[in-house]
């Protein structure tokens, strides 16, 4: 009996098996012959697992569309302007990875040769680059009848690009050159035909002159502090978000005799590149309640963001770029902190790498903003040295002991004595637990400030102390897990968490000194 059924068991798991794999068959069978019927990806083509506008997007426009046969479709005009910036993309990821896959999908054979050459000799002498394109400034010179061909120059494009030898940095490279551009429509591609430089346009665009000054002097009376509402510390723009106790707060700042905050903006929050029209209309909501109570604000970009990578830099342009226009004209606007304590990425992400994101960042603002001063928010006066001919004034942070304060302002004023410098953080914790030994209390806090505001008073010296709040909840990104470093973080506000004046109110509020 147990032999019968051991027979029937092994005829069963045989037949099972059979037809298993014969069902593995026939689905590869299937998915080869779908695969040989369909059309190429061309997102898959570029090893993309993401749309391109998620990748590279660098600024483009075109400056002419004039053509003297056939009027230029939107949609053709779309489809050249994708296939030419996945071109550029291609060509920068080529170079990267010493790789040709992809370039015969947006070129064309003749101008495959030069590229192919190129990678050759890349990869004889152990070469490779990152490259990026950051605006393209397009016009049309010719489009065909039949819609197959387009001729188009491309005037001052700027790119950038580091220089590689094995792991060794030996390069880094910024120019500006112009283009003739000869595209061919073929198997529904737009491939580039040609490629050649040309010289750039004698009579470039006169820039609009900036106007600045009168920020700078408000920048100079500057009182005020850095904000987030009591319930959503670190998330402003969050599901929170509640302009009426946003309003109140703003009241309360503005009857302590302050005229200013700082508000950060977190890079995913917003929606990376792609900014979110909701958390705009959220930042014009708050800037409008700043406006109703005579705040000024500065708006400090980019907080925890920390990739400087080249090959990011025209998603972080987009991202600003949306910002910047969307409340460049609000009257509460006081100017832009391009990004919080960068300096302390030095050491993880490198300090040329930060600098130049930085730097370039900085140019690209003042492209779109001519009205608004800019500056970045040091982690301490001896970085704020950085950059510091680039910025339109300075602003530092400070949390060592307030006997030493002087003399690092006074060394970092007499080395840039020709730009408004704002105390842009600083403050004390009040916290009594034993994770700060039993050392804090409100009055040490109160105890600071007297002696801080003493000296800021005395020099003149703009601040923004932090903050308005003491918090019940701090995200473990800010300070991490550990109870020594997280649990100070919940007492630096002069009102506390139920919103009752702690004495550092008294010593901030300036209404009646």
């Amino acid at each position: 009996m147990a032999k019968q059924l051991n027979k029937t068991l092994y005829r069963t798991v045989l037949i099972v098996t059979f037809l298993a794999i014969n069902g593995l068959i026939i689905y590869g069978i299937g998915a080869a012959w779908a695969f040989m019927n369909t059309g190429a990806d061309k997102t898959s083509m570029l090893h993309l697992e993401v749309p391109m506008d998620d990748v590279y997007k660098p600024g483009l426009e075109w400056t002419d569309l004039d053509n003297p046969g056939r009027p230029m479709e939107e949609q053709a005009l779309e489809e050249i302007t994708n296939d030419y910036m996945n071109a550029w993309h291609v060509r920068n990821i080529a170079f990267k990875k010493n790789d040709r896959y992809g370039i015969e999908d947006f070129y064309t054979d003749s101008a495959r040769v030069r590229l192919y050459d190129n990678i050759d000799l890349n990869i004889k002498n152990n070469h490779w680059y990152k490259r990026t394109t950051l605006n393209h400034n397009p016009a049309l010179d010719f489009y065909t009848a039949d819609g197959t061909m387009v001729v188009f120059k491309d005037y001052n494009v700027e790119e950038y690009q580091e220089t590689y030898e094995g792991e060794t940095l030996i390069l880094k490279e910024k120019d500006t050159t112009s283009y003739q551009v000869m595209m061919l429509l073929e198997d529904g591609f737009w491939r580039i035909r040609h490629l050649k430089e040309i010289p750039n346009p004698i009579d470039t665009p006169k820039k609009e002159k900036r106007n600045i000054q009168a920020k700078l002097d408000k920048i100079k009376r500057q009182r005020g502090l850095n904000y987030y509402p009591k319930d959503s510390p670190w998330d402003t723009f969050g599901k929170r978000f509640n302009d009426t106790i946003i309003d109140k707060d703003f009241q309360i700042i503005h009857d302590m005799g302050l005229n200013s905050i700082r508000v950060f903006i977190q890079y995913e929050d917003f929606g990376k590149n792609r900014v979110h029209a909701k958390k705009l209309e959220l930042l014009k909501k708050l800037l409008d309640k700043a406006a109703n109570n005579d705040l000024d604000v500065l708006i400090t970009l980019f907080d925890f963001y920390g990739d400087y990578d080249i090959s990011n830099w025209t998603l972080t342009h987009r991202h600003a770029e949306a910002i910047v226009n969307a409340v460049k004209d609000h009257p509460a606007l006081l100017g832009w902190d391009i990004k919080n304590e960068p300096d302390l990425d030095f050491g993880s992400r490198g300090k040329e790498n930060v600098i130049q994101w930085l730097n370039q960042m900085i140019l690209e603002i003042r492209n779109w903003d001519t009205k608004n001063p800019i500056t970045i928010g040091w982690s301490n006066p001896e970085a704020a040295m950085n950059l510091s001919e680039e910025v339109d004034f300075i602003s530092f942070h400070y949390y060592k002991k307030p006997k030493h304060f002087i003399a690092s302002y006074n060394i970092l004023s007499n080395l840039i004595p020709h730009k408004p410098i704002v105390l842009q953080e600083y403050g004390d914790s009040s916290y009594d637990g034993m994770w700060s030994g039993f050392l804090g209390s409100d009055e040490k806090q109160a105890a600071y400030y007297k002696e801080m505001q003493g000296y800021l008073k005395k020099k003149n010296i703009p601040f923004l102390f932090w903050t308005l709040y003491d918090f019940e909840k701090v995200p473990s990104s800010v300070a991490g897990s550990l109870p020594w470093k997280t649990k100070k973080q919940h007492f630096f506000g002069c009102l506390d968490s139920l919103g009752n004046k702690k004495p550092s109110y008294y010593e901030l509020s300036i209404e009646n000194k």
